[in-house]
């Protein structure tokens, strides 16, 4: 017997109804909603920017073309290397010091008493009110930036890599002493790998902080690197020019950035390992 007006019924599987939902999903794109975010971004500065007096605001066009000249001239790539050689000696200085001081006051509580009185001093002082300290002791030159850089950069290290060895548990202590491990042993193959990631995230709060010091370094000792461009343009009031310097800054720090990140991924490999299996 027939069964009349009865329509047959659409069966659609679960994977395939997913299937269909994650296809719709303008979150599953990430990259294209950045392109997209940053292209209207550049399209409105372009379209604000020339209705604008030339005196307090420039356009990305104006912008490519002050690059090229400052590129042409070699004036940009001057003042990049400029920039770079004290910054990148001050960076390794404060990943060496901050390290092994935070290793220092994290292991021994009598290093930490002796030193947390000046850490937290100097921590809660203004970096930059040590400046004009600073340029009297070391001069103008390299030394006096590779200081001021040191000084605003090293104490995120310090903090983060007294946190990750403080942070250690217990437990995983104990077990390497139940198995009659020597404290340099516990210490290499316990403590350091366990504080690894703290350490690493400091480091990337002092690229950041870094950069913010040769720049204000080349503000107060000398009109040398991207910071002296910055000055130099500013006083003459040529802002596409002036703004040349300031998205090369931008562009260096998340380039360091990414492979300070590049860099703890690899180091912290066991950590994505242990993630993966729970």
């Amino acid at each position: 017997m027939a069964n009349v007006g009865i329509e047959p019924e659409v069966v659609v599987e679960d994977g395939n109804e997913d299937a269909l939902r994650r296809k719709i999903r303008l979150t599953d794109y990430p990259n294209v909603i950045r392109a997209v975010s940053v292209a209207a971004f550049f399209i409105l500065w372009e379209a604000v920017g020339r209705d604008v007096d030339p005196l307090f605001m420039t356009y990305p066009t104006a912008i490519l073309a002050a690059f090229r000249d400052m590129i042409i001239s070699g004036e940009l790539l001057t003042a990049i290397i400029a920039t770079m050689g004290p910054f990148l000696l001050g960076m390794a200085l404060s990943i060496v010091g901050g390290i092994a001081i935070g290793l220092l006051i994290g292991q021994f509580r009598l290093a930490e008493y002796i030193l947390d009185p000046f850490l937290d001093a100097l921590y809660a002082l203004p970096r930059v009110a040590l400046v004009p300290l600073i340029m009297m002791w070391f001069g103008l030159g390299l030394p006096g930036k590779v200081v001021i850089v040191v000084s605003i950069a090293m104490f995120p290290i310090i903090v983060n890599t007294y946190a990750g060895v403080r942070d250690v548990r217990a437990n995983l202590i104990d077990i390497g002493r139940a198995y009659a491990a020597s404290e340099w042993q516990i210490f290499i193959k316990i403590i350091l790998p366990a504080a690894i990631p703290f350490i690493m995230a400091g480091i990337r709060l002092a690229v950041g902080l870094g950069v913010i010091g040769i720049i204000v370094a080349e503000f107060f000792t000398s009109l040398k690197g991207l910071g002296g461009l910055i000055v130099i343009y500013a006083n003459q009031f040529a802002t596409a020019k002036m703004f040349v310097p300031l998205i090369v800054i931008a562009v260096l720090s998340i380039a360091l950035t990414q492979m300070v990140m590049l860099v703890e991924r690899r180091l912290t490999a066991w950590r994505q390992s242990e993630r993966a299996a729970d």
